[in-house]
């Protein structure tokens, strides 16, 4: 099963830089896409928008342009969850989408943003504290989950260019590394892309929008439960076109829907 995640900057733009075209040639399985910045109704049913073969699902803000999340499946799901349910409504703030098979669910999320403004950081601190609480909380079910999506920060020194400059920003400040080591060493969930791929200098995500221009973090990340991540085949990012500021993050798993 080869899964596809990528964040788009927005489904117009991705999609004139020729998204669905490369999608199609891709033979994935799963296609998760997040930061739309439109709502469902501009995108249901208009051929640019729709890939043959595939079931398409959305999941938008209420307001246009801005944020949204949308999964491309080619075998028709047993359910979709639209949110994470957190009975503090911070997930709201950005967005999830999931759908459901016998034994699997593949999740596309959208994390709140923060700047250095106090109230948006306490929304990402309180988003991602109430996620932490909810893997610790499926752990316990008879089910697997692939998490994809822009995660909003970065985990190791080597997933961003020049670590010393950037431990003060936001994305890759100590308590949000802190927090995906706590996801990874304590409730067991696995980093899909470095259980296959252990190579440097490999970035999701270029704050200036163009590929090596600048700096690089990974902060696009296919996050999966521990048996999940034992059934990690190949995992790449691309970097030959670019349709936003972040690349396509591409893993194929040993499952078949």
């Amino acid at each position: 099963m080869r899964v596809i995640s990528l964040s788009v900057d927005g489904i117009f733009q991705a999609a004139q830089r020729g998204l669905f075209d490369w999608l199609d040639s891709q033979d994935a399985d799963v296609i998760c896409l997040q930061d739309l910045r439109a709502l469902e109704y501009e995108l249901e049913d208009k051929p640019v928008f729709q890939l043959d073969g595939y079931f398409s699902y959305f999941f938008d803000s209420g307001t246009p342009h801005y944020n949204g999340v949308a999964i491309y499946t080619r075998k028709q799901p047993k359910a979709l969850i639209f949110g994470l349910g957190f009975s503090s409504g911070v997930d709201m703030e950005g967005r999830y989408l999931q759908i459901d098979y016998e034994q699997l669910s593949i999740g596309s999320m959208l994390a709140p943003s923060a700047t250095s403004e106090m109230e948006s950081q306490e929304v990402k601190i309180k988003f991602f504290d109430d996620l932490q609480a909810h893997l610790d909380k499926i752990t316990r079910k008879r089910r697997e989950f692939i998490f994809c999506g822009n995660w909003a920060m970065a985990h190791t020194p080597r997933d961003v260019t020049n670590p010393e400059k950037n431990e003060h920003e936001s994305g890759f400040l100590p308590h949000e590394r802190q927090w995906l080591s706590q996801v990874f060493n304590q409730i067991g969930y696995v980093d899909a892309f470095r259980k296959a791929n252990k190579d440097p200098d490999e970035y999701s995500w270029w704050p200036s929008g163009k590929i090596n221009d600048g700096e690089g973090w990974r902060t696009d990340m296919q996050i999966v439960s521990a048996p999940i991540g034992q059934r990690v085949e190949h995992a790449a990012i691309y970097k030959i076109q670019q349709f936003s500021s972040h690349l396509p993050v591409i893993v194929d798993y040993d499952i078949e829907l």
